[in-house]
């Protein structure tokens, strides 16, 4: 019988957590805060939450969830972005929001948490790369899925 509870954990270990589980990211540059689901002993999942990606969503009252790992036990992810809202909300954030893949991942953690609903799909967002700044993209190339959750004022 499993004992999920949560856990606080620092940048530090979400990113080291991140690195050795995520199948398609490396850990994010930045938080806000981030918070952990142990099993016993055992850190199960980490999920990171920081300012938005997009600036057009940078608006002081939303943050996102920039990654959302688990290493597969079941539940974990659900109880990670219920606890990334209910942390957001207490700290005075309006709005919530995180991306899924369209093809690869199909949300059924987001739909287990009261409240989030998709915002609309949008395409991959392009190259990272440019002729004056060359980079190597490893992230899929693949639409994706904008969730929400906020608050009713």
């Amino acid at each position: 019988m499993s004992d999920l509870h949560l856990q606080p954990v620092t940048y530090a270990e979400a990113c080291a957590f991140v690195d050795r589980h995520h199948s398609t990211h490396d850990a994010p540059q930045g938080w806000k805060f981030g918070v952990g689901v142990g099993d016993g002993d055992d850190v199960v999942g980490v999920a990171i939450v920081g300012r938005p990606v997009s600036r057009h969503q940078q608006d002081g009252v939303t943050l996102e969830v920039t990654r959302c790992c688990t290493d597969g036990t079941p539940n974990v992810a659900s109880k990670l972005y219920a606890a990334c809202w209910r942390a957001a909300k207490n700290l005075g954030y309006r709005r919530l929001i995180t991306y899924t893949l369209a093809d690869s991942e199909d949300g059924t953690p987001l739909r287990a948490v009261d409240g989030y609903e998709v915002v609309h799909e949008r395409n991959s967002g392009g190259d990272w790369s440019s002729p004056s700044r060359p980079r190597v993209d490893t992230t899929p190339d693949e639409q994706k899925t904008l969730w929400e959750v906020s608050t009713d004022d």
